[in-house]
């Protein structure tokens, strides 16, 4: 196999906020690092083509971060470039990760100062609702309060509280889950699954509006300082609407763990795509969230097609 070979860190969403005039932050892009350590970002917006050949077996070690503000975090490649162990991680680098420990600072746990610095700024907690209508609880910096929701794909979302700082923000966090039984992480399978035969976005606002309303007449009773309750509706990227609206799709047939893979991306929610592939009028929803940490070589690929199409009806 030729050319290079990159290791995949995943899919974001790091375009400007939705409250930026003309801008709804819909600038998503697949993030490849590669051999030397830089980093090559392929854009995932409607109408572009992607296509790969998975080059090895099994997941890679992502490396760790170390924090040092708000603003200002340094990746540091895996020393080793391990297999995975922990997710993404190896054993070394997820115990070098400033990150791991942001969900004990408010439990009174250890952290570094740069990472104290980045947990005191402004943090929002939200409730999201997926395209299955399985929805949870969540918490976003200041600095990345729509971004977040993006990277998540969610459906509809509300944000439900404004928060002086992290440890309060995941007080609040936990309290929701405890109290009123909403779950802190959807499975990305899940997210997937749903988006092949999304319920009706009304239905999806309904079951929303219901699990932000009992958070914040929960929130209003808490016996907690610092933080203000909010009744503030998420935008969802405008590039999302054509794979969260119902109709006719099928989950992509192929895995992502080896072989070529090509297609052009019609829309994207969150890290799922809805793939077109050459050959058929279907659609595909496509789970990109599954190369992360793989090895891929970028080029003219193609999916194959599903030889019989009507078992996938």
């Amino acid at each position: 196999m030729t050319g290079t070979r990159y290791l995949v860190h995943g899919v974001f969403w790091d375009g400007a906020p939705a409250a930026s005039a003309g801008h709804d932050g819909g600038s998503p892009v697949l993030r490849l690092q590669s051999p030397s350590g830089g980093f090559r970002e392929v854009s995932l917006q409607p109408g572009d083509r992607l296509g790969f050949d998975v080059a090895a077996r099994g997941r890679f070690c992502l490396g760790h971060h170390k924090v040092h503000s708000a603003t200002s975090r340094t990746h540091v490649l895996c020393a080793a470039s391990a297999p995975a162990a922990k997710g993404k991680q190896c054993e070394r680098c997820f115990v070098l990760d400033d990150s791991r420990l942001i969900h004990d600072f408010h439990r009174g746990g250890y952290v570094p100062d740069g990472l104290r610095t980045y947990l005191l700024q402004e943090h929002w907690l939200y409730v999201a609702t997926f395209a299955g209508g399985a929805s949870k609880v969540g918490t976003a910096s200041g600095l990345r309060k729509w971004n977040r929701l993006a990277e998540q794909g969610a459906v509809v979302a509300r944000y439900v509280a404004r928060a002086q700082d992290g440890r309060v923000v995941r007080i609040l966090e936990d309290m929701v889950t405890r109290e009123a039984g909403l779950v802190q992480q959807v499975r990305s399978a899940a997210k997937a699954d749903a988006l092949t035969s999304p319920s009706p976005e009304a239905a999806l606002d309904a079951v929303n509006a219901g699990h932000a309303a009992g958070a914040r007449a929960l929130l209003a009773q808490a016996a907690v300082e610092d933080f203000d309750v909010v009744d503030e509706r998420w935008v969802r990227p405008g590039q999302a609407a054509a794979l969260c609206s119902p109709a006719l799709r099928h989950a992509y047939p192929h895995a992502l763990d080896d072989g070529q893979h090509g297609f052009t991306i019609a829309a994207l929610s969150g890290a799922n795509a809805l793939a077109r592939l050459a050959g058929t009028d279907s659609e595909f929803v496509v789970n990109l969230g599954q190369l992360a940490a793989r090895t891929v070589v970028l080029g003219d690929f193609a999916s194959d097609v599903p030889a019989v199409q009507e078992s996938l009806f």
